[in-house]
């Protein structure tokens, strides 16, 4: 049904006078309707019982989940094996000390990944003949280090360079390791680069290039921001397999959170340091991966929406 100006008005008049003067007024006058009131106090009460009965259904599953794991058989063993309160106090200051290191490695490589994934990215997308031996050679690296497993470049790199004996190669674990890190991750964030620069129209660079650009100035100043920006999602969610990956450079001798947590069990048989160590990763990965989705979820509002990314 049509509802007329002056109805609309009369009905704005009849609810002004069963309020307050200034009751539900906006700054330039408006008074919403009793039933645009009465709407919004149903959605309010709605979403309070929504909130109640998530919050009701989540402690129920919760203490159901704690009523089976307690009486399940063998949880008295498996509570002192892996949630010992005595070795997670001694355990989780040394992990702790040894997590400072995984997080050196997660800043210094991460900077290295993404600037050699780039260069890798630009040489695959390099034109023209005379650029053929370097788009191979990029091609080569990333199809290599894709396919090796990173736990094989490990042992390579931090186990078999020391045993060439050469003279001034590093044989610092840690330095190896990192090294290792960057030669696995560069090539998948190279191929995250190269699949955002070719997702963007030939037009982009051809209308740079006709207002005068060079192919060098039109990739750095169109091209490249524009490829970044799309692939930012998937450049976070290998930080944050790449903030995980750190713990493994302890398979030289490194001593960071996994290694400070493996010295433990060793000489106490008992497992909890290792749930120590496991949980510390976890909370320091959920942050990003929370950032990670937030970053994934307005990029696609704003692809809906017809923005700029």
């Amino acid at each position: 049904m049509t509802v007329t100006k002056g109805e609309s008005a009369r009905e704005g008049a009849d609810d002004k006078g069963d309020m307050p003067e200034d009751a539900g007024r906006s700054a330039d006058g408006y008074v919403p309707s009793e039933r645009r009131l009465a709407r919004e106090r149903y959605r309010r009460a709605r979403a309070r019982r929504a909130t109640a009965i998530a919050a009701l259904s989540t402690l129920v599953t919760a203490a159901v989940l704690y009523l089976v794991v307690v009486n399940a058989p063998g949880w008295p063993r498996t509570k002192e094996t892996f949630f010992s309160a005595h070795y997670a106090r001694e355990a989780f200051p040394k992990v702790l000390e040894g997590l400072w290191l995984n997080v050196r490695l997660l800043l210094i490589c991460g900077a290295a990944v993404l600037v050699l994934g780039m260069l890798i990215a630009v040489a695959r997308t390099l034109r023209g003949p005379v650029f053929f031996p370097l788009r191979a050679l990029a091609a080569a690296y990333t199809d290599f280090f894709r396919g090796l497993p990173l736990i094989i470049n490990l042992m390579i790199v931090v186990l078999g360079v020391p045993a060439l004996r050469l003279q001034g190669v590093t044989v610092d674990p840690v330095l190896l390791g990192g090294t290792a890190l960057t030669l696995t991750y560069s090539a998948y964030v190279a191929e995250v680069f190269r699949a955002g620069i070719e997702s963007i129209h030939p037009s982009q660079r051809a209308a740079a290039r006709s207002l005068g650009l060079t192919n060098r100035q039109a990739l750095r100043y169109v091209v490249l921001p524009q490829a970044v920006r799309r692939q930012v999602p998937p450049l976070l969610n290998d930080l944050v397999s790449l903030q995980k990956d750190t713990g493994l450079v302890s398979i030289g001798g490194a001593v960071d959170a996994v290694r400070a947590a493996d010295i433990i069990v060793g000489r106490s048989l008992n497992y909890t340091p290792y749930i120590v160590a496991g949980l510390v990763f976890v909370a320091l990965t959920i942050p990003m991966t929370r950032f990670t989705d937030w970053v994934t979820a307005r990029t696609d509002r704003r692809r809906a929406q017809g923005g700029s990314l």
